[in-house]
């Protein structure tokens, strides 16, 4: 039987090397394993800090992860606010950065790693209140370097959206695998 430290390890060596370190397969693992519940989803989102303390900083909440499509919810509080009282604009960005990465990791191939090399994001009014981003991608087959996009929009709790994005990864296959 592992000891508590022992699992520690393997979760922090999950994600420790969040984009081009998870496997697809891990990740899908890992969210089947902890995504059916709310505490699960707490803790999916404390691994995912773990792994990426950036994007974790802005304390989002992942509600669903499926190969292509993510959902990451993230309350508005002071922390991620802005002087003129809403959700700070890099805040927003680092939403839409984490929803479409988790979905474009989520669909990737066994063997293939990516990274992002870009973002466009736009702003469509303020964001305030609980917002929901939803992330797409449709990695295509790769045998050798290439771009693929992934998409994010954000809405707030009255469904208007906020702001959306894509961005834009750099995709090849890992070496050795």
């Amino acid at each position: 039987m592992r000891d508590a430290g022992t699992a520690r390890r393997e979760r922090r060596a999950c994600l420790s090397s969040y984009p081009s370190g998870m496997s697809p397969s891990r990740l899908l693992a890992l969210w089947r394993r902890l995504g059916g519940s709310a505490a699960g989803r707490w803790l999916f989102a404390q691994l995912i800090r773990l792994g990426v303390p950036y994007s974790g900083s802005i304390g989002a909440r992942v509600m669903a992860v499926a190969p292509g499509k993510s959902v990451v919810t993230l309350r508005d509080r002071r922390r991620v606010r802005n002087h003129l009282q809403s959700v700070h604009a890099v805040a927003l960005a680092n939403l839409a950065e984490l929803s479409s990465g988790l979905a474009m990791l989520a669909a990737l191939d066994p063997g293939v790693r990516g990274i992002p090399v870009a973002i466009t994001i736009r702003y469509h009014r303020k964001a305030r209140g609980l917002l929901t981003a939803t992330g797409s991608a449709s990695p295509p087959d790769v045998r050798e370097p290439v771009t693929a996009i992934a998409h994010a929009d954000i809405h707030d709790g009255r469904g208007e959206l906020v702001a959306d994005a894509d961005v834009t990864w750099q995709l090849d296959t890992r070496r050795g695998a």
